[in-house]
């Protein structure tokens, strides 16, 4: 005999990297029926903003190299809500499949006995070429497009440097602040050219949103200007305006 359990759903939410224009409608839809919405710290303000005020509102925000809560607590409370039979909402930023411990949390929840089901978001890469103007992918430049972390569990995360160095390749690498030396250092020894192309996307699609255009050359001394959580796109540089690394110097001199 199945578990009573199984009748009630949690659904994984995406919430896009922070403005409310980028939310699906099934998104919006699950929120607006939600009794509880446990959400990460890089959800933005818009979205939360969208949430009813009758749902409870559970905050289990992890930070990079600071503050978090764990990922076993996060767990629990996952499946201690779910045993309340309530409409639970797993908010996550960008696309909950992509770099967000979706799995984890699945797990758990078939664990304890709980269905769920998974609504996509936009993944802060996608909007992050949409925000500089580029494609992640052109004919004849590119014919595969890599999404890398640039730590991982272990420390700073090993790739196919090699494969990233080859001229036309374009990568988006998430997480990648702390470890922009790393990558720069792995990036040249490769043999990838010093002026390839590097955007730096912060805080995207935020009212605080940094755009700035750097090189592999001087990726670290960029990245250091960025003031909240980046994507790095590897391979393309803005189509409009955007800071560059001499500006961002000469402003903070």
């Amino acid at each position: 005999m199945q578990n009573a359990a199984t009748s009630y759903t949690v659904t994984f939410v995406g919430a896009g990297p922070g403005a409310a224009a980028h939310l699906t409608l099934g998104a919006y839809q699950a929120l607006q029926q939600a009794d509880v919405v446990i959400h990460d710290r890089l959800v933005g303000p818009e979205v939360l903003a969208l949430i009813p005020a009758s749902a409870q509102r559970v905050d289990v925000g992890k930070e990079g190299f600071g503050p978090s809560a764990a990922q076993a607590d996060i767990n629990a409370a996952l499946v201690a809500h779910a045993q309340t039979g309530r409409r639970i909402v797993r908010l996550k930023g960008g696309d909950c499949g992509i770099f967000g411990r979706l799995d984890e949390e699945m797990e758990a929840l078939e664990a304890a006995g709980f269905g769920f089901t998974i609504l996509p978001g936009l993944t802060s890469a996608a909007v992050a070429a949409a925000e500089i103007g580029q494609s992640l992918t052109r004919r004849g430049r590119n014919r595969a497009l890599r999404i890398v972390t640039g730590h991982d569990m272990a420390g700073f995360a090993e790739q196919d440097w090699q494969g990233i160095s080859r001229p036309g390749e374009v990568a988006a690498i998430y997480m990648g602040k702390k470890s922009a030396r790393f990558l720069q250092g792995r990036l040249l020894m490769h043999g990838a050219a010093a002026d390839t192309p590097v955007s730096v996307v912060a805080n995207i699609s935020r009212p605080d949103q940094q755009i700035i255009a750097a090189t592999l050359a001087d990726l670290p001394q960029a990245v250091a200007h960025a003031t909240g959580p980046a994507v790095l796109l590897y391979g393309l540089a803005p189509r409009a305006a955007a800071l560059s690394l001499p500006q961002l110097q000469e402003a903070h001199a």
